[in-house]
């Protein structure tokens, strides 16, 4: 919108019912091609060139997040860059859930690991004897070897996976959660006080065409003792709040672009945190899947020991053992004489 716009003589002509003045179609034309939602510029679906992706195939955070969201009850207005901290706290809890639930995985080892040992010294069929008996008294320290296993991979567990889990991102975390959302909601309070003084320099240009316009019909038609001096001086009126309306969509188109760049620059922030912590978790659940291998390899290894005496059992040395130590007597009866 220029100057001239508002000193064009044409201002001051007779205008049929109905019809706007050069400067109001400018004005309605902007408005055709552009709408305002929640103080924010948006082009119309079909005018201007059509916008690229600042990030194309990346489904960047910082390409998706411009418009506001209606809630679920439709009543308020959710900002696009509310919904991106809401999944950091989402994701911060999830992160938190997962150290809950490693805690409960490890109090059923340590519960396991406990019985484990306990059965272990359990004198059931302590008095088998021979080979078998071997094979038996090995199956039971077996128990009390896959209970070390079944109590180390808990420890590790607690400090090679649930700890991790808890800790990454301490109460820091929030604070600075906090400190994104206070940065981009005061330039959207910026922005917001700029788009009303937009329409309040709009309305006040509107006013003043419109009394330039009116006193411009009396004085064609001989209805007012206005003079020219009256006719310049609300051409200067109208003039001069057009120059406002300018000075207004300036500072709008400033803030605006501000409120653009830090949008961009911390939603690209936030997106970083997201695959950091995504990341950090994926990395943990691996190191508890190893350890559950190398649990699984162990708990092997105990029973290898129970498998070679099993194999070794001998039932035809385990009688001839137990005949020499329990033996009553090797001679037979014979048929009594008369």
């Amino acid at each position: 919108m220029s100057r001239e716009s508002f000193d064009d003589p044409s201002c001051l002509t007779p205008q049929p019912p109905g019809s706007v003045s050069p400067a109001k179609r400018q004005i309605k034309e902007v408005k055709e091609t552009k709408t305002t939602i929640n103080c924010v510029t948006f082009p119309l679906p079909g005018e201007g060139p059509e916008q690229q992706l600042l990030k194309p195939e990346e489904w960047s955070y910082c390409d998706y997040f411009w418009t506001d969201k209606k809630d679920p009850q439709g009543t308020t207005s959710v900002a696009g860059f509310e919904v991106l901290l809401q999944k950091q706290l989402k994701g911060k809890q999830m992160q938190k859930e997962m150290s809950e639930f490693i805690h409960e995985r490890i109090k059923i080892e340590e519960e396991y690991a406990k019985n484990l040992s306990k059965l272990s010294l359990s004198p059931l069929a302590a008095q088998e004897e021979g080979t078998l008996g071997e094979a038996w008294t090995q199956l039971k320290k077996s128990l009390h070897d896959e209970a070390e296993v079944h109590l180390k991979f808990s420890n590790k567990l607690h400090s090679e996976v649930e700890k991790p889990l808890l800790t990454f991102r301490g109460d820091n975390f929030k604070k600075d959660l906090k400190k994104y959302d206070h940065h981009i909601a005061d330039l959207r309070k910026q922005l917001a006080s700029r788009y009303a003084s937009v329409e309040k320099a709009r309305k006040a240009l509107a006013d003043r065409q419109k009394d330039l316009e009116v006193k411009t019909q009396q004085l064609e038609i001989k209805l007012s003792n206005k003079t020219e001096e009256d006719i310049k001086k609300a051409r200067r009126k109208s003039t001069q709040a057009g120059d406002d309306l300018m000075r207004c969509v300036d500072l709008y188109n400033q803030t605006q672009s501000k409120w653009f760049e830090e949008m961009v620059t911390t939603s690209m922030e936030l997106e970083k945190l997201e695959v950091e912590r995504i990341e950090w978790i994926q990395q943990h659940l691996r190191q508890y899947t190893t350890l559950r291998h190398e649990t699984d390899m162990f708990n092997q290894s105990t029973v290898e020991p129970v498998d070679q005496l099993l194999q070794n059992v001998d039932p035809a040395k385990d009688r001839e053992l137990w005949v020499k130590e329990n033996k009553t007597g090797e001679v037979r009866p014979v048929d009594m004489d008369i």
